[in-house]
């Protein structure tokens, strides 16, 4: 239940702006048709201010207002269409269930109801709005679970050669841009594509721009806004066009274009470590920190992350951090014991508190950094390698696999619906003109 809250609190930035086709103005402008529903250009300005509202503190990592619009657009309209299967097929979301996700968000932000309402008005969304999208959200979850209880399996081969991988092998974290292709696509939209991804290319090549930049600016993967960003894989977990080219590479270096079944890829080394440091096959490393939680809300992230860096300040300069978690820490669970979170693995708070925590040296304090939770400031304690049972590390590496599994499968089933899709387009969608290529 504490994965699927944490989940529906990260949707909420862009589900947020969904409003469904009956509830049009009479002056709102359709952004795009989609199958038989529509998305309002209210509901994507409302998308797109809440992206600008994450990264109120870095603006510049943002494409062009264009660009942007039609990166969030086409997560819109892929959210529209996984919604509209998800009904087609059965799948269902009771009254009590939205009620129960609601709750744990108020409870999650610290909210009573009324308090929810409040800010969700100040955001400019009334509680039916986000009541539907929340609804939305929910029924694609389900309609995920479904799908990988019937498609995705993992074999005791698999498990057994992910286990030596981790004892013996090195770990990458890896970046990539995705220029997507349709399903049977023409010789001219494969041309198009080769041009745009060879131009990308040349970018990142002269120095012009950072792979990051170029993924959030050009990418079609739906993790482009993170730069691209896939985390640390190991070498079978790798797309084999890639697998045998990455060992070679220096961190900052990029192999491709390579064309694969979504696309045209390029990936980036950016980081290495050796199987110890992520954790061999017969120990997991665990690590023991404290830390310090202020939520941000609506419009006031940049604030929120003022208070952090004044919190920050104050401990460089001798302040206890027990202490001022007690005082400022907005996290109920943690702040009456001084912020302690205990001994935990890296993956247990998700990868991007993990990556922080990893990072640190024990005893070191961590500048403030960004979660779907507000902004963390962490200090790590200790790490220990912890010698866990077998079946325990079968069923992490299982369950690892399983997830990795899904992500591709569900990421071609999307783009299948996609395809399948009656989709029109009705604002700006020019291409990028530096880099050329059309659509």
């Amino acid at each position: 239940m504490k994965t699927l809250i944490r989940s529906l609190a990260a949707a909420v930035a862009l589900c947020a702006a969904t409003v469904h086709a009956q509830d049009l103005q009479p002056l709102d402008r359709i952004a795009a048709v989609v199958d038989e529903d529509v998305i309002l250009a209210s509901e994507l300005d409302r998308a797109v201010n809440n992206i600008r509202t994450q990264y109120a503190t870095r603006q510049d990592q943002l494409p062009p207002q264009e660009i942007l619009e039609r990166q969030v657009l086409e997560r819109l309209i892929t959210m529209r269409l996984q919604t509209a299967r998800a009904q087609q097929t059965g799948v269902r979301v009771s009254d009590e269930e939205v009620d129960q996700a609601i709750a744990a968000i108020a409870q999650q932000n610290n909210f009573t109801m009324d308090q929810l309402r409040q800010q969700l008005a100040g955001d400019g969304m009334s509680f039916d709005d986000f009541r539907a999208s929340l609804r939305d959200e929910l029924l694609i979850q389900r309609m995920r679970q479904r799908f990988a209880q019937t498609r995705i399996s993992v074999s005791d081969a698999e498990v057994d050669a992910a286990l030596s991988a981790q004892a013996t092998g090195a770990q990458y974290r890896l970046a990539h841009i995705l220029v997507a292709l349709p399903e049977g696509a023409t010789p001219e939209q494969i041309q198009t594509g080769q041009q745009k991804i060879d131009g990308i290319k040349g970018l990142i090549d002269r120095g012009e721009m950072e792979f990051s930049a170029a993924a959030v600016r050009y990418s079609d993967s739906p993790n482009a806004l993170e730069g691209g960003d896939l985390g640390w894989r190991r070498t079978d977990e790798i797309p084999a066009a890639f697998a045998t080219s990455v060992s070679s590479l220096q961190p900052g270096q990029v192999i491709g274009p390579i064309r694969g079944p979504s696309g045209f890829q390029l990936l980036q080394l950016v980081d290495v470590r050796d199987a110890a440091q992520g954790g061999g096959a017969g120990t997991v490393t665990e690590y023991q920190a404290r830390h310090i939680l202020i939520r941000a809300q609506g419009d006031n992230d940049s604030a929120a992350k003022a208070r952090a860096d004044s919190l920050r300040a104050r401990i460089a300069g001798g302040a206890d951090f027990a202490q001022i978690a007690r005082d400022s820490s907005e996290d109920n669970a943690t702040k009456s014991g001084g912020g302690d979170l205990g001994w935990f693995t890296q993956d247990e708070f998700g990868p991007d508190f993990g990556g922080q925590v990893a990072a640190l040296g024990d005893g070191d304090v961590s500048q403030p950094f960004r979660t779907q939770a507000g902004w963390h400031i962490v200090q790590r304690m200790a790490s220990r390698q912890s010698a866990g049972n077998d079946s325990n590390r079968r069923a992490q590496a299982r369950e690892a696999i399983g997830q990795r599994k899904l992500e591709d499968e569900w990421d071609r089933y999307v783009r299948e619906m996609r395809g399948e899709a009656y989709v029109s387009v009705r604002v700006g969608a020019n291409p990028d003109p530096e880099i050329g290529g059309g659509g």
